[in-house]
């Protein structure tokens, strides 16, 4: 199991149990699939001890991403939990969490992949800031020391966007 970087004399203790269930729809059926999602959820206040709230979760109504369980959860149970989204397709990284004990994002993390009671802590290696928001600014900081982004050797035109012709744009094509 992962390590992970916890707030201060913390210990999670546990937490609030919510139930989001319903076992038939209105036609009298519903094949449901009900998960158990464990979230660590902190307050960001020093010396307040982290929880871990326990969700009932039908997942067949939630969507098929980790992403659209927390959604789900969010927007119909607790409105409180706290989390970054953005893109939805893998390239920003906001979703970056710890699920079922790997470092993923949560926007590619199917739920067919996960166990049967999915456990969501935020990133081991990062000091929180609430709930599964870790602080970036280190992250932030390394990613511009290290400039990933294309660079060039002249200054455009002032008031003037650089162009780029389809020759010039096919050397970099799959490359990111």
């Amino acid at each position: 199991m992962v390590q992970l970087t916890l707030p201060k004399n913390s210990i999670p203790v546990k937490g609030k149990t919510y139930s989001n269930v319903e076992l038939i729809d209105d036609q009298g059926q519903h094949q449901a699939d009900i998960r158990i999602i464990n979230v660590y959820r902190w307050s960001g206040v020093e010396g307040e001890p982290p929880q871990i709230d326990r969700f009932e979760i039908d997942v067949t109504k939630a969507g098929t991403m980790v992403l659209d369980i927390l959604n789900k959860i969010k927007s119909e149970v607790d409105t409180s939990l706290t989390y970054r989204k953005s893109c939805r397709e893998g390239v920003c990284g906001s979703c970056a969490m710890n699920i079922d004990g790997v470092n993923t994002l949560a926007c590619q993390k199917h739920i067919e992949d996960c166990s049967k009671e999915i456990t969501i802590y935020p990133l081991p290696h990062m000091e929180v800031i609430k709930d599964l928001v870790p602080d970036l600014s280190k992250a932030y900081e390394q990613l511009t020391s290290v400039k990933p982004w294309l660079q060039s050797k002249s200054d455009p035109e002032k008031g003037k966007s650089r162009k780029q012709s389809p020759k010039e744009r096919e050397k970099i094509d799959g490359l990111w």
